[in-house]
């Protein structure tokens, strides 16, 4: 029985060809025991790699919790599921406006948060990123 189960699996050669890197990744990781670690999220679609959002923290938000939501489903999870977040901001200004749209999404959940001001992201037309950890449950 395999230790874990990898989701998405790619390498930043295809994601960042302008940064010249070949770093074998995934967006989830799903740990024996039902531990599901989601890679950082951004303003960014799963499938096509387009940035939305562009100068605008909410929506880049907003798209993270869309791939957030996608991702766990596929590992068998969902949100109600997240046991921890993680929001970086690149300006503390974004604060509000990005808690507003993950304390919509996460109504009633109430995970553990930590935020993090960065001075910046991989790219940097992006704004915030979010990662979270949740389970599957039994």
């Amino acid at each position: 029985m395999p230790t874990h189960t990898r989701i998405r699996p790619f390498n930043t050669r295809d994601t960042y060809p302008e940064q010249k890197l070949d770093n074998d990744l995934c967006h989830v990781v799903v740990a024996r025991g039902a531990t599901v670690f989601v890679r950082g999220q951004v303003g960014q679609r799963l499938d096509t790699a387009e940035n939305i959002g562009i100068g605008d923290p909410a929506a880049q938000a907003e798209q993270a919790m869309q791939n957030i939501r996608t991702l766990l489903e596929e590992a068998g999870s969902k949100l109600d599921h997240i046991c921890k977040i993680v929001i970086y901001l690149t300006d503390p200004r974004y604060r509000e406006a990005v808690y507003r749209v993950t304390g919509r999404w996460l109504k009633g959940v109430h995970p553990v948060s930590t935020g993090v001001v960065v001075s910046a992201l991989a790219r940097p037309e992006w704004l915030v990123e979010i990662d979270v950890t949740a389970v599957i449950p039994d």
